[in-house]
């Protein structure tokens, strides 16, 4: 029968009550809110790029030279697997290509061992998601009698690929957040491209200055056999190179060993500071135990010998190892402006990219075309629920006040998930928002409906009230299960504007069928308990 527990009108009331507390917020600037007590609710819609303005950017990450690095390695290993077999030695030369390592041996007789060797570099891959069997990484072809090559197989190429979006997207996020951002939207696009969504960021140079580059950090020892420029008239020494200064005019070069005593993976964390002598900035850094421990040794192993700190194939600087640097702290100087100093700090908290990314299109939204955004939503909103507030009184008269109370609950407990959610609220999240309010009634209708029949069919009003409502549950279920289903689907496939449009239809969804069934059913009851009437209008 039409009876309402007092457990369920006391849980019903407080979802409603808390659906206000939780909206509240918005209605305050963050200035006001920030002088509340903490215990208070302060949680704000998020809105997106086309509300608030911001940078929008299509980034492109690099595969091709993730590749070559890749290649570069494999020619390593390659060598040194080969310098390894004894009784006899293998004599042969090794030559990069831009599909593998081509091994040229002196002796034919030679490439059945060899073959043997370099099958131990293989490891598997698995990139089929529906449980094949995994395949190596490397495939080893004979060229011929006195030749082999070496490459990589589609499949490492492949998962090569999809594991250096992945990790750039998280790095990107964690670039992204150092600047204290508020929600950015990063998605992944197609293969090899990423999306990035900044709202409310005023300066997009900067952005783009954090992104172009890979960060790489290394530590290199200076070749002192000859000078940057000796090497350069002349010829570089093998395993060496000759990589720009940072900040020189005219240019200078430092001549440095390609073998890194220390990569930027034992890099814990990275600060800007200044130093104490010179006030001039700087960035400090500090090494996880097996980074400080390798850094101490190479450092004990050569006091009064220059090092490079090598960032994107840029030397920052070339200090002399004083005496050996223990505990795994140091510092980075090159004539750092304050702000270069702390966005060096940036990439390193972060961490290095693993291929570079390629800017492929870059949109800005100014605030004031934000402003316009909301301002046109806002009064979308209100024609949208004006309209339907008086249709439903006219139509339906107190029974659809009843309906319009919970249509304005409905509209606020959206706001309230979205605020605790943290969603990003866009324009098409707008006009999520403006079809949620049509849709929120159409339960009401079809339950009046009911109704009026049930009551046309000379039924008193308690079993009219009683069917309808029963009789109508399934209808709406079946209707909004499966536009929620759309929704899902929507956000699970969309990027963008399609996903804002999918979160605040969903969350509707919820929302509207908990007030459009279960609260005005509780207003229904409560009317009903206390005026008990022998007809019923509707």
């Amino acid at each position: 029968m039409l009876r309402f527990p007092p457990w369920k009108l006391t849980l019903v009331t407080l979802i409603a009550v808390l659906g206000f507390i939780y909206t509240a917020p918005n209605f305050f600037s963050k200035e006001s809110l920030s002088g509340l007590p903490g215990w208070v609710p302060q949680s704000q819609l998020v809105l997106g790029l086309d509300l608030q303005g911001g940078s929008y950017l299509l980034l492109e990450v690099e595969t091709d030279v993730l590749y070559k690095e890749r290649l570069e390695t494999l020619r390593t290993d390659v060598r040194n697997t080969l310098r390894q077999i004894d009784d006899p030695r293998v004599r042969f030369r090794v030559r990069q290509t831009s599909e593998g390592v081509t091994v040229a041996l002196n002796d034919p007789a030679d490439r059945e061992r060899s073959i043997a060797a370099l099958e131990e570099l293989a490891s598997f891959v698995d990139t089929n998601l529906f449980g094949g069997l995994p395949e190596k990484d490397i495939v080893i072809n004979p060229e011929g009698e006195d030749a082999i090559t070496v490459a990589f197989s589609e499949a490492a190429r492949t998962s090569m690929a999809q594991s250096a979006v992945s990790q750039s997207i998280e790095i990107v996020r964690r670039r992204i957040d150092e600047l204290g951002t508020t929600e950015p939207t990063i998605q992944r696009q197609g293969e090899n491209r990423i999306v990035l969504e900044v709202p409310g960021l005023d300066d997009p140079q900067r952005l783009k200055e954090l992104l172009g580059q890979t960060a790489k950090l290394s530590f290199h020892l200076v070749d002192r056999s000859m000078t940057a420029a000796q090497a350069q008239a002349t010829r570089v020494p093998a395993g060496s190179q000759i990589l720009p200064l940072a900040n020189t005019d005219p240019p200078q070069g430092v001549l440095i060993e390609r073998r890194a005593m220390l990569s930027g993976e034992n890099l814990v964390d990275a600060k800007a500071s200044f130093d104490q002598q010179t006030n001039e900035p700087i960035v400090t850094f500090r090494l996880d135990t097996s980074g400080a421990n390798r850094f101490g040794d190479v450092t004990t192993k050569n006091v009064g010998s220059p090092f490079a700190i090598v960032l994107d194939d840029v030397v920052l600087s070339a200090p002399v190892i004083r005496e050996p640097i223990l505990g795994g702290s140091g510092q980075i100087s090159g004539g750092f402006s304050v702000k270069e100093a702390n966005d060096l700090a940036i990439l390193l908290r972060a961490g290095a990219l693993p291929a570079p990314l390629t800017i492929l299109e870059e949109r800005t939204v100014g605030p004031g075309l934000g402003a316009d955004s909301v301002a046109a939503g806002e009064i979308a909103a209100i024609i949208g629920f004006t309209a339907v507030v008086l249709y439903m009184g006219l139509a339906y008269g107190l029974f659809g006040w009843f309906a319009n109370v919970a249509l304005i609950t409905n509209v606020m407990l959206i706001g309230a998930v979205l605020s605790v959610l943290g969603a990003t609220l866009t324009l098409p999240g707008i006009a999520g928002v403006v079809l949620t309010i049509g849709m929120a009634v159409d339960a009401n209708v079809l339950i009046f409906e009911r109704i009026r029949e049930e009551v046309k069919a000379g039924k008193i009003p308690l079993v009219a009230i009683e069917n309808g409502y029963n009789r109508a549950l399934g209808t709406i279920l079946d209707a909004n299960i499966t536009t929620f289903i759309a929704a899902a689907i929507l956000f699970q496939l969309g990027a963008g504007p399609v996903r804002g449009f999918a979160v605040t239809l969903g969350i509707g969804i919820l929302t509207s069928v908990f007030t459009a069934f279960t609260l005005t059913r509780m207003f229904v009851a409560l009317w009903y308990k206390s005026r008990r009437p022998s007809a019923l209008t509707v």
